[in-house]
């Protein structure tokens, strides 16, 4: 006996009415956590814990070294006033004012090796221009300034390009340490971070090849493990 033919199914169903969209009135709402626009100089402002952990975990290594702390990429001060309060004299500089007081108005690419504003670097640099799309030339230069210590806040992913001269320049001057953090850090306040990041950090004098470590949010305040 052969089985009963699916054919009044399927011309009942091309017979059908439409179906109405729910909610077709409503008024039109953004998903939760849409991405806002990108800032066009590439401007994420870094919440504090993310500076936090690597005080905790680099305060000897920065401390050390003695002297001001450079933000070249200092926007409206967030990692700026982290560094401060944990007792760092930090100076900044940017291409536009964000509103930190002292910023110096002055391209990070301005500057010359003679006129480094201090031997320690920590920033988030524009990803745009630190990436291996943007010929890593963030790096080029922070590397021309000759620091003994930098620390660049970047994404987990940086390093697995290969193109556009990435592969030479980290075989030539490949980092010491990435710190990886492991939580999502929200640049945006969207509540929705999908990105990973580390801190990949080149210290002066190391030797050996590149460690990995990790952070945690839940450290101890740096400015109460040392008066510097």
């Amino acid at each position: 006996m052969s089985a009963p033919s699916a054919k009044p199914l399927f011309k009942a169903i091309r017979g059908a009415p439409p179906r109405l969209p729910l909610g077709g009135d409503w008024p039109l709402q953004d998903a939760p956590g849409a991405d806002a626009p990108r800032d066009p100089l590439d401007y994420d402002p870094t919440p504090p814990e993310p500076t936090r952990a690597l005080i905790s975990a680099e305060l000897g290594a920065i401390a050390g070294i003695g002297g001001p702390i450079w933000e070249p990429a200092v926007g409206g001060g967030h990692m700026a006033r982290v560094l401060s309060g944990a007792g760092f004299e930090v100076l900044g500089s940017d291409i536009v004012d964000r509103g930190h007081p002292g910023v110096l108005l002055r391209s990070f690419y301005d500057f010359s090796p003679d006129q480094a504003l201090a031997p320690i670097i920590i920033t988030n640099p524009p990803y745009c221009e630190v990436s291996a799309k943007g010929h890593c030339r963030w790096l080029r230069h922070c590397l021309e300034m000759q620091p003994r210590y930098l620390a660049l806040l970047l994404s987990a992913e940086w390093p697995f390009a290969r193109q556009n001269g990435m592969d030479a320049l980290l075989a030539e001057h490949p980092y010491s340490i990435e710190y990886k953090i492991c939580w999502k850090i929200d640049f945006r306040g969207l509540g929705n971070p999908a990105q990973r990041n580390s801190w990949f950090v080149w210290r002066e004098g190391w030797a050996g090849e590149p460690v990995t470590r990790r952070l945690f949010k839940e450290v101890q305040d740096p400015a109460q493990e040392v008066l510097l």
